[in-house]
């Protein structure tokens, strides 16, 4: 049995995704803890209205970030991870940390990697004339959102999107990539040489958009 820790820092919605998924599909892993840098994280009370184990470390109370790192994982490591998946958790992490966790830490990112690094990517994707964005699954490295992609789903830019009606078509489709990406991690179905991370049973890493979101208007 595997164990899962997934850190939020908001609502938490792809952590749902995932716990809805590791209890409908069976997996042979369990949610081990849901972990928060803020107290008022929303994603917090969803969890432990369902019984999970949560925990909070708040990063305003340490005084450097290497501090918050080492405390953030002496409390991921009290639940024996296999799995720590970011979800939503928006503070960016020290080498040493990520080093700690090397090819259990996975991280979802809002746009089609190595395109539109950091923030505001659904902004920069339609002002750069993207015909498509999306998501990408990936491994957590010390280089900002450049870690070994484990899978991505596209979506079509439409030419009357804003960023926040592209957003949320790209939520939908991270809430059907996360899980899945999760799923063959804690299966042990993925091989990962260097930069590059393949499905052994060749299962598709793409998630593609339906006949239904390519027609929408």
């Amino acid at each position: 049995m595997k164990n899962i820790v997934i850190l939020i820092s908001g609502r938490g919605s792809n952590m749902e995704a995932i716990v809805r998924a590791c209890a409908d599909e069976g997996w042979r892993a369990r949610i081990a803890a849901v972990l928060s840098n803020r107290a008022d994280a929303a994603g917090l009370a969803w969890a432990r209205d369902r019984g999970m184990d949560t925990a909070v470390v708040d990063h305003r109370t340490f005084a450097s970030r290497d501090a918050f790192d080492a405390e953030l994982a002496r409390t991921i490591e009290a639940f024996a991870p296999d799995v720590v998946a970011l979800a939503g958790f928006m503070r960016i992490l020290g080498a040493a940390f990520v080093q700690r966790f090397d090819g259990r830490l996975v991280n979802i990112h809002p746009s089609l990697l190595p395109a539109f690094p950091g923030l505001h990517t659904h902004r920069r994707a339609i002002e750069a004339g993207c015909k498509v964005a999306g998501a990408s699954v990936h491994f957590v490295t010390a280089d900002l959102d450049h870690g070994p992609i484990i899978g991505q789903a596209v979506v079509p830019v439409l030419d009357s999107d804003t960023e926040e009606a592209l957003a949320a078509r790209v939520l939908a489709r991270e809430h059907l990539l996360y899980p899945q990406a999760i799923g063959w991690l804690v299966g042990g179905v993925l091989e990962r040489r260097a930069n590059v991370v393949r499905h052994t049973g060749g299962v598709s890493q793409l998630l593609l958009p339906d006949p239904v979101t390519r027609a929408s208007p």
